[in-house]
């Protein structure tokens, strides 16, 4: 269950996408969402998203959405400045 403070981490990476298992907080910083996102790719824990022991999310965008009705949860997005991940 995702609280009012939560947020589910999404990223997307070389064409692969997957959310982390367990919520973040929603106001983290930018320098904290990229350690866990780098901490969980290099040990393969986003489902979805290949292990990569050398991943770096420094020239990655992170997106913040708020809940609505098709999706009743924040959402945190960190994904690639170009299309599709790559």
């Amino acid at each position: 269950m995702i609280e009012a403070n939560q947020a589910r981490l999404n990223v997307t990476i070389n064409g692969q996408n997957g959310d982390l298992p367990d919520p973040i907080l929603y106001d983290a910083t930018d320098v904290d969402i990229r350690q866990w996102a780098t901490e969980a790719v290099r040990g393969g824990g986003i489902p979805g998203v290949a292990a990569d022991p050398n991943v770096n999310f420094r020239d990655f965008v992170i997106d913040r959405f708020e809940a609505n009705d098709a999706r009743p949860y924040r959402l945190v997005q960190l994904r690639p400045k170009t299309a599709f991940g790559y």
